[in-house]
């Protein structure tokens, strides 16, 4: 690894079948002192609808490092608003505090580095009868330590993306 000044790492995790709790984490990780942590301290203002939370376990347990998550989407209720900061934001602390066990975030570093997820709830989920949360957590806690763990890496590598420019195509494309 290098000296963790900007560390960027996405990863996509599919939702049990049936259900809309696919997660789809963009993290960016760094150092406190460095372009990480300036981005960090100015996600501290609220913006309508997208409210920024950090990433705690529970009361009075904020994880280390320092984690902010942010939703991709605009949150226009309070189901949404509950299932950000309840289920997504569990998955997201305990993903954290889990790297630090296995150490793929040095516990020396835990105090120097912040985290930034953007994290995606897809608004289907709100109105879902059949809404599974364990699959929301499963997916949000795998994802966001798959993408820790790339940013970390900083995987996929520029010779990776070169080496398959011409052979995949986004899982959206169907314009090619």
């Amino acid at each position: 690894m290098s000296n963790y000044v900007f560390h960027a790492g996405e990863a996509t995790v599919l939702a049990a079948e049936g259900q809309f709790t696919d997660a789809m984490p963009e993290i960016l990780i760094g150092r406190t002192d460095g372009p990480v942590g300036a981005a960090f301290a100015n996600m501290m203002a609220q913006t309508k609808g997208h409210t920024a939370m950090f990433a705690i376990r529970a009361c009075n347990q904020l994880v280390r490092p320092a984690t902010i998550m942010v939703p991709k989407v605009t949150l226009r209720d309070m189901v949404n608003i509950e299932l950000f900061g309840g289920v997504v934001q569990s998955a997201t602390a305990d993903a954290v505090v889990d790297l630090l066990i296995e150490g793929v975030i040095p516990k020396e570093e835990a105090n120097n580095l912040c985290i930034i997820s953007l994290v995606w709830i897809d608004p289907r989920c709100a109105t879902d009868p059949n809404l599974d949360k364990k699959d929301m957590y499963r997916t949000n806690y795998e994802a966001t330590k798959l993408a820790i763990k790339r940013a970390l890496a900083n995987e996929p590598s520029v010779d990776e993306l070169i080496a398959n420019r011409h052979s995949i195509k986004h899982d959206m494309d169907d314009w090619s």
